[in-house]
């Protein structure tokens, strides 16, 4: 069983998620372990809606924040009190004993890691993109399926670097292959299919995938953000 000395702090930036941030914490609680640790934090990036009021009516800690996810995560981290970060967008839902899951893992060893992702649509092409989440290679790796990181290793590894708008928590994951042995998860998160839906699937995974291309061939970060604002961003 799980060590009971652990105790995990979640983190979701957050901006504008009125329609889905009382969803995702009801899920939260209902799907851990009540006799786990677990703190959540949500980060607000300067939303205009109600979602930092819902997020509080639901029992998490606000904290304000300067708008950027990786400047969200950063400051989420420095109010965190547990032992164990886990980073989770506002539309990703974890899977039943979510909590579970990472104890195990980082009980086993694994300071850093993720789930396999699936999409909360049918469309067979993200549902095979989804598919290769389960490859424990950096290629295979996002934001969306999730990220689990012991607190000291997220010191060590000096979090998320906030020079990057976009594409900053493969940035940082790509910091952690290199740093521990990264654990891909058995189960699924299922996160919204929304972005893809607004822009278009194929148009959205090509722009993702000459991202992916540019920042291999040494793009920096507002390069990156420069080609998502121009193309992806709505």
């Amino acid at each position: 069983m799980p060590s009971k000395n652990h105790s995990i702090s979640i983190i979701v930036p957050v901006l504008n998620e009125e329609l889905c941030i009382g969803e995702l914490l009801n899920h939260l609680n209902q799907n851990s372990m009540p006799s786990n640790s677990i703190e959540i934090i949500c980060v607000d990036g300067g939303s205009t809606d109600k979602t930092p009021k819902i997020a509080t009516q639901h029992g998490a800690k606000v904290v304000l924040s300067q708008k950027g996810r990786a400047k969200q995560m950063n400051l989420g981290a420095e109010h965190a009190t547990g032992d164990i970060l886990y980073f989770l967008h506002a539309d990703t839902f974890p899977p039943n004993h979510f909590d579970q899951f990472i104890l195990k893992a980082v009980n086993n060893g694994f300071l850093a890691g993720c789930f396999r992702m699936q999409f909360d649509t049918k469309n067979l092409f993200l549902r095979f993109f989804a598919w290769f989440s389960r490859f424990n290679l950096l290629l295979c790796r996002g934001g969306d399926q999730s990220l689990f990181v012991e607190r000291e290793l997220f010191k060590t590894a000096h979090g998320f670097n906030e020079a990057y708008r976009i594409y900053e928590d493969t940035e940082f994951i790509d910091r952690l292959y290199r740093q521990t042995k990264f654990k891909v998860l058995s189960a699924h998160v299922v996160t919204s299919a929304r972005k893809y839906q607004e822009i278009g699937t194929l148009k959205l995974q090509f722009h993702f995938a000459i991202i992916h291309l540019k920042k291999y061939l040494g793009a920096g970060p507002e390069e990156l953000y420069r080609y998502y604002k121009k193309f992806v961003s709505t």
